[in-house]
């Protein structure tokens, strides 16, 4: 029997990815005051952009609960006996706790694996990426562990921001609170190291950010896949995608959309680049 993959929505997966690859992607969820949204499911990136500019107060996260991961787990088991979860940075969401959590409670005869990526968005989406291709090419549990341990580390990715504030309100800004305080307007472009929110540099420009995306992707030599999203500018990701594929096979970069659950946190004009490099 296949191993089935489990990964969360901050993976930014599309579904038509997911669907190809067999991956279950589970939610998590946007709260604007009393109101409750699944991530993806009952509130699209688009919808959630207009309400965050309508809404007095900034919209909270949370993590799934272990009992809908339990509900997964069971349903998964009577498909196969190796199911395996990577969530999103422990780091940055109660994600990984509630997955392991969700696997002591499970009744099912499953073997059950966990694994905290220590990456987000399509960080995360590129290593779930390669544990569903592994894992449709017919590989064991272990022999999928092993592809996702090798992509954790090699994994980079850069994200661009107009501004720091949503990170700042949301509490995640990590190490990035450096770039705060600027009287100059600035362009700040963070990574993730060691599944925190950590600053790479600021530049003048908007266009000066997307260029050093494109810099940073086509600075390595050999990719195995590359991921461009964007949250509200679509035209400057397709742009940039298409400048990327001068050097590297369009059928390896992956388009995605920032996820309602990071909107919450980068507000509406992140664009971010992601690459697995061969290893």
């Amino acid at each position: 029997m296949a191993v089935k993959i489990v990964t969360d929505s901050t993976s930014d997966l599309s579904p038509e990815i997911a669907k190809e690859l067999g991956i279950t992607v589970i939610p998590l969820y946007v709260h604007f005051g009393n109101e409750t949204y699944r991530d993806g499911i009952n509130l699209t990136t688009d919808a959630f952009y207009q309400k965050l500019v309508q809404s007095a107060t900034l919209p909270t996260t949370s993590a799934p609960s272990p009992g809908e991961f339990v509900e997964i787990f069971d349903k998964l088991a009577k498909e196969t006996d190796q199911i395996l979860t990577i969530t999103v940075s422990s780091k940055l969401s109660a994600t990984y706790e509630s997955a392991l959590k969700a696997k002591e409670l499970s009744q099912s005869k499953a073997r059950i694996e966990i694994i905290n990526s220590l990456k987000i968005v399509s960080a995360l989406g590129l290593i779930a990426i390669s544990a569903g291709k592994a894992a449709k090419a017919g590989a064991s549990i272990d022999e999928v562990i092993n592809v996702v341990h090798s992509s954790m580390p090699r994994v980079d990715i850069l994200m661009a921001l107009d501004t720091l504030e949503y990170l700042r309100k949301g509490g995640r800004i990590g190490a990035a609170q450096a770039l705060l305080g600027s009287v100059l307007k600035m362009n700040p472009v963070l990574t993730l190291k060691d599944g925190v929110v950590t600053p790479v540099t600021r530049v003048r420009s908007r266009a000066k950010a997307i260029d050093y995306l494109h810099d940073f992707a086509t600075g390595f030599s050999q990719i195995e896949e590359i991921a461009v999203e964007d949250a509200t500018t679509p035209n400057e990701a397709e742009a940039l995608v298409e400048r990327l594929s001068s050097k590297f096979p369009k059928e390896h970069i992956y388009r995605m959309k920032i996820s309602p659950v990071i909107g919450v946190h980068v507000g509406p004009d992140v664009i971010g680049v992601s690459v697995l490099p061969k290893g």
